[in-house]
């Protein structure tokens, strides 16, 4: 057997296999495949990063250094030069690549081989002592941090102090002595902090950065975008290693460096976007430290290697068929390109750029469809500053992730998160970002920065969240060690609040209102595109007519669940709620009920009026009904408070003649002032305190204390009140039906369905069928119009999935209320569950997912699918969906469609979600495996 291949050079990697080589690395190959200018190299396998992992990084192992070494000396023969050769050095970066972009998340060390004997040989060779001095410098940072793990700060703070002998701002002004002299500061802090002087031996330089390489897969910033992202093992698996020559952009005025995306990733306008520096590294522009140009003033800088740089564009973006985001050096007037990857861009420019890439026949309808992840589609349905809000500009900065987003300054990542934890909205302001500040992006509504760029970390990461940033805000002089800022001469402190445009790159004091968000039209045509492809309806749980009107305009094609008890807590009718459940007798129940059937049928006839002829499921009342009443605890609390202050005044009657016996004259002054505050105390209480209102409160006690269960969410709700209390149920059936003929009779139409929850067995469903009749035929007599419906129920009991067969004889349709049906199945109660420990599953693989957001298909899901399978024995026409919150999930959904379910339905800011999700589920159907 032979051993198993760590290492390909760029000429022999397979640019398709992204799972071994990483998406950098396979790029790299591919683009060396179709003759683009890469600089030799050769990429170490995501396989090889696991070996280390697994064997607790105790080193390469002596089959990949064997390996590592020949790559080496072949790279050696391709460039000429030889590792470690002080006459003619090769300089090597070593970079990370997972099969999934993740910018900025790993580590990097650009100009390795450099040191002290190769910076000499390199000095006389270029003739450019600056150049190089400026190579070592970086060289002995990045490989201190990365590889050593000695603070950046600790570095950077050397570098102020340099910067500030000289009287320069920028790195570019410091001249070739000053740059030596950074050289030898930071070696003595490597010898100081990092225990060793820093090494002499390129080979142990190049190990130590593949192993930090290898190791960053497991450190926090790489984890957590990970878990941020939901990139799982499936998804990515470790790091390849990519080993490429050094191409230098900071050899003088004729080389730079820069970073340019195909098409604007901001709003996916087809022009050629990006950022250089001129005689800089990468590294300069991706990490903000200095605020780049525009890339369309290198037409003006360098015109010969412009059309080059857009030539590399086009022939990156047709070979492809996908917005690329790539990276390139020019060394002496010789264009390089480092990478490619797919774009990382917000919701809006993905759409955009899909639609104008079937137009201009890059890609089919199809493939710009499962080009975007539904859950983008979010970032559309934020709001956005109103244009009418009279506010001043505070100051200006690059838009570089559009969005808005108000909230309190912080100027750290850890504090970012730590006051997120607690509910608080913030902003996170910085100088430049750094990837260890990720954990601060994920906690932040969105980042500030005084530099950078529109390709900095900054602005990628923002914008692949989909959150607001302004980058490269000059007016901002940060104070970190007072936590404050001035901002255009005003200073700010940390908890003051700001607001941001990711947009215009405006930053406003305070909060700006904002106003509901509009669809734009390429959405639309992508969301008419996806219906056409889709299998599965996209219903809506919406419970008002404001929620029915904005599921329709999100495209919702019926409401799959109108939770009627949301519509009894309103202010003026949950008193007469609460005068039916006190009520003593059914005349008295029914009398309270008749006032509250015109609210009903309102409501009903409001939904129908918008919906006009689509489903309305109604689900009858489920919730126990001492869940309209307030707590005894509430009530004890506030009858004890009654009484006290009942006291009280009556104490005061005796003020008057307590007073005068004490102070004669000072009773006789204030006499007037005493008898109108006496009097109105007795009017209070005689309005407040009376005893019957207080005997009212203490029979609602009695009431709540008599309706108390020791599980109510197992006890006496859903169908099992609606068969306690038929007059319940009669009054809503009543308000459905008579609300469906009213609107017929007014020329519109109508489909309401009517479901039962909770139920467990068919004789429940008979009992309530009884009733939906008898009012049925009332309802036609009284308007002389039939009035059709559909009968049916929830499905979130388990023994309705075992005895789904026999409830099909009567239900037309079955909806699963899987957060009921999980809570069932894992015997959870949700929230000491997600409270407690659900949490801890996730971390520890115990779950893969909280089954709360995501559908349990092998638990919760085998049940749906044994359910379906006996129902539609027994009725093979049956209607089918789903309304628990997991309804408006693309995974959950994906599950959906396998199973052949009729329809999901989901909260009204979901549809778009789900019409999306719905469509690639169609067109992935053949990838779906069931465990």
């Amino acid at each position: 057997m032979e051993p198993k291949k760590y290492v390909y050079s760029f000429n022999e990697g397979d640019g398709r296999n992204k799972k071994l080589l990483g998406g950098k690395g396979a790029n790299l190959c591919e683009m060396t495949r179709i003759g683009l200018p890469v600089p030799p190299g050769f990429v170490i396998t995501t396989e090889a990063c696991l070996t280390y992992l697994d064997q607790k990084k105790k080193g390469l192992g002596p089959e990949l250094k064997k390996e590592l070494r020949a790559a080496m000396i072949q790279l050696e023969k391709e460039t000429g030069k030889g590792f470690g050769d002080p006459e003619n050095p090769l300089l090597v970066s070593v970079r990370s690549g997972a099969a999934m972009s993740m910018p900025g998340m790993m580590d990097t060390i650009l100009n390795l081989g450099l040191n002290d004997k190769t910076v000499a040989g390199l000095i006389r060779l270029t003739k450019n002592e600056r150049f190089v001095y400026d190579l070592y410098r970086r060289l002995i940072q990045l490989f201190g941090s990365v590889a050593l793990s000695i603070h950046d700060d600790d570095f950077d703070n050397i570098f102020k102090q340099i910067k500030k002998h000289n009287k320069v701002e920028q790195d570019v002004q410091l001249d070739a002595a000053a740059l030596k002299e950074a050289c030898n500061q930071f070696l003595d802090l490597v010898r100081k902090k990092g225990g060793n002087p820093f090494s002499q031996d390129p080979y142990v330089q190049l190990e130590l950065a593949v192993e930090s390489v290898f190791g960053s897969w497991m450190g926090k910033r790489a984890v957590d975008y990970r878990k941020e992202f939901h990139i799982t093992k499936d998804m990515a698996n470790g790091t390849a290693v990519n080993i490429c020559t050094m191409v230098f952009g900071n050899m003088g005025d004729d080389s730079a460096t820069g970073v340019a995306f195909t098409r604007d990733p901001a709003t996916g306008e087809n022009r050629f976007f990006g950022e250089y520096m001129i005689n800089a590294q990468g590294e300069d522009v991706v990490a903000g430290i200095r605020t780049p140009k525009p890339i369309r003033d290198l037409r003006r800088e360098m015109p010969d290697i412009y059309p080059e740089l857009e030539d590399l564009r086009h022939t990156l973006e047709n070979h492809y068929r996908e917005v690329q985001d790539l990276e390139f050096t020019i060394e002496n007037k010789k264009l390089y390109c480092l990478q490619t990857r797919n774009a990382k861009m917000n919701a809006s420019a993905f759409i955009k750029t899909s639609v104008d890439m079937v137009n201009e026949g890059l890609i089919s309808e199809e493939e710009a469809i499962l080009r975007i992840q539904p859950d983008m589609l979010e970032q559309l349905l934020h709001p956005r500053l109103d244009p009418d809000a009279k506010v001043e500009v505070l100051a200006q900065g690059l838009a570089a992730s559009p969005g808005a987003a108000s909230g309190k300054l912080v100027f750290d990542a850890d504090r970012a998160e730590s006051k997120a934890k607690l509910g608080e909205k913030v902003i996170l302001v910085r100088e430049e970002t750094k990837p260890d500040d990720i954990h601060g992006f994920f906690a932040a509504q969105g980042i500030l920065t005084s530099r950078g760029g529109k390709t900095s970390h900054a602005a990628v990461v923002a914008r692949s969240m989909g959150k607001p940033c302004v980058s490269g805000c000059e007016a901002i002089v940060i104070n970190n060690a007072n936590r404050e800022a001035i901002i255009s001469g005003v200073t700010l402190k940390e908890g003051d609040v700001i607001t941001i445009d990711g947009t215009t790159g405006n930053v406003y004091l305070g909060k700006v209102p904002t106003i509901e968000p509009e669809f734009v039209e390429d959405l639309l045509v992508m969301l008419e595109w996806a219906d056409e492809i889709s299998d599965l309806q996209i219903m809506a749980n919406a419970d008002t007519p404001e929620a029915v009107s904005k599921a329709k305009k999100y495209g919702a094609v019926g409401i799959g669940l109108c939770r009627t008890e949301r519509m009894f807590n309103q202010p003026e009718r949950l008193p007469i709620v609460q005068e039916m459940i006190l009520a003593d007798t059914t005349e008295e129940r029914e009398a309270a009920l008749d006032r509250l059937l015109p609210f009903q049928k309102e409501d009903f006839k409001e939904i129908f009026r918008i919906m006009d002829g689509y489903p309305v499921t109604v689900r009858l009342l489920d919730p126990p009904i001492h869940e309209f009443l307030p707590s005894a605890e509430e009530l004890s609390d506030e009858i004890d408070k009654l009484g006290e202050l009942k006291q009280t005044i009556d104490g005061m009657a005796d003020l008057p003649v307590t007073l005068k016996i004490l102070d004669p004259e000072l009773s006789e002054r204030y006499a007037t002032n005493l008898e109108v505050i006496i009097n109105g105390l007795e009017e209070l209480k005689a309005k407040h305190l009376a005893e019957p209102m207080i005997a009212s409160k203490e029979t609602m006690l009695k009431k709540v204390r008599s309706l108390a269960e020791i599980n109510p969410m197992l006890g006496h709700r859903g169908v099992r009140l609606g068969i306690t209390y038929p007059e319940i149920y009669a009054m809503q059936i009543r308000a459905i039906l008579e609300a469906a003929a009213e609107h017929l009779k007014e020329g519109g139409q109508v489909s309401p369905e009517i479901m039962i929850p909770q139920v467990c067995t068919l004789e429940e469903l008979k009992w309530v069928h009884g009733y939906v009749t008898k009012i049925n035929r009332d309802v036609e007599k009284k308007f002389d119009i039939k009035v059709p419906y559909k009968f049916g129920t929830m499905v979130e009991v388990v023994r309705a999935c075992m005895r789904a067969g026999r409830i099909a004889e009567l239900a037309e349709f079955i909806s699963f209320g899987t957060n009921d049906l999980t809570q069932a199945t894992f015997s959870f109660s949700r929230e000491d569950a997600e409270n407690k420990f659900l949490p801890l599953y996730e971390e520890r693989g115990i779950l893969q997912h909280n089954p709360f957001d995501v559908l349990d298909v092998k638990g919760v899901g085998r049940l749906m699918r044994i359910t379906m399978e006996w129902a539609r024995k027994t009725n093979p026409d049956l209607k089918v969906g789903i309304c628990g919150e997991q309804g408006g999930e693309p995974e959950s959904i994906r599950f959906c469609h396998h199973i052949n379910m009729t329809y999901v339905s989901c909260s009204p800011p979901r549809v778009p979600i789900a019409r999306l999700a719905a469509a690639q589920a169609k067109l992935r159907e053949k990838e779906y495996v069931l465990d």
